[in-house]
């Protein structure tokens, strides 16, 4: 079955993105993974530990090594066990990662109450995730700035957003997949560098009405929680969140590297991302690429 294309986003456009590319160079703008990476206080710990080895089979004699008339070669296997968050170290969040009101409500209405099960959420959730291909935007909001990294707890408005988008040279176009950097991840995986040097840098809620405004589909940052943090709202968290997810269902993508395009000034590029449409899941692990 294939993944339905994104709202604002018609096969012609899709071909038209595929176009961009000239000089055949990939990005990767993943953050990696690895046992006890970084990650979100409120989600739990990577791990991968081993499940299965050669030596185990060997000394337990197990299959392969069960019977020995038919492994003459002494062929054995390894396997692991992986667990954790779905929203460790470079990932994209599903509508159900959010909900607002007393009725526990994400994008579209559907309550929690009525769609999260003992396995996770029946819908809005990240087997729904489509694949991510189209243009892509980055804004450098250091560079147009004339600094290396954010401060911390800098909140990216309209203004900032404009000023990268000009210094780059880049319009953001309806159905655009907008990358915003920060520099956070110039300390990456140091993780008490980035509390101390850029914790809390992120896009500022008129930031966000602005790329809303512009056209985009999906948005992306190099940074935890995308948002600026703590939230200046009192009276609301997570209140870009809201406004994206929620409100208006647009997918955010968090922890994205985007260290290498800005080295080498690239603003604008063929974005690709594959989600795991994993059933019941809140958000899912990303490896997107950038192609010039």
């Amino acid at each position: 079955m294939t993944s339905p294309v994104p709202p604002r986003l018609g096969a012609a456009d899709l071909l038209g993105s595929l176009a961009l590319p000239t000089r055949g160079t990939v990005y990767d703008l993943s953050s990696g993974w690895w046992r006890h990476m970084p990650s979100f206080a409120g989600y739990p710990r990577f791990e991968v530990v081993t499940y299965n080895s050669p030596q185990a089979q060997r000394s337990e004699k197990r299959f392969p090594f069960d019977d020995p008339e038919r492994n003459q070669e002494q062929i054995g296997y390894t396997s692991e066990l992986v667990s954790g968050g779905l929203h460790t170290g470079t990932h994209i969040d599903a509508l159900c990662h959010i909900t607002c009101g007393d009725n526990d409500e994400w994008h579209g209405g559907v309550s929690a109450r009525d769609a999260m099960g003992n396995y996770g959420a029946e819908s809005g959730d990240a087997s729904e995730l489509p694949a991510i291909i189209g243009r892509g935007v980055l804004l450098d909001i250091p560079k147009a700035l004339g600094v290396d990294v954010l401060p911390p707890h800098f909140g990216i408005g309209e203004e900032h957003l404009r000023q990268a988008a000009e210094a780059g040279g880049v319009e953001i176009r309806d159905g655009d997949i907008v990358l915003v950097r920060t520099g956070q991840m110039k300390y990456w995986p140091d993780i008490k560098k980035i509390r101390a040097l850029s914790d809390g840098s992120g896009v500022a809620l008129d930031g966000a009405h602005w790329l809303v405004a512009q056209g985009a589909r999906y948005v992306g940052a190099d940074t935890l929680s995308f948002e600026r943090m703590p939230s200046p709202d009192p009276a609301n968290p997570f209140p870009v969140h809201v406004y994206l997810l929620h409100e208006h269902g647009i997918h955010i993508m968090e922890w994205v590297n985007c260290e290498e395009l800005a080295a080498d000034g690239i603003t604008e590029f063929l974005f690709m991302g594959l989600p795991l449409t994993i059933r019941g899941g809140t958000g899912s692990p990303l490896r997107p690429i950038a192609v010039v």
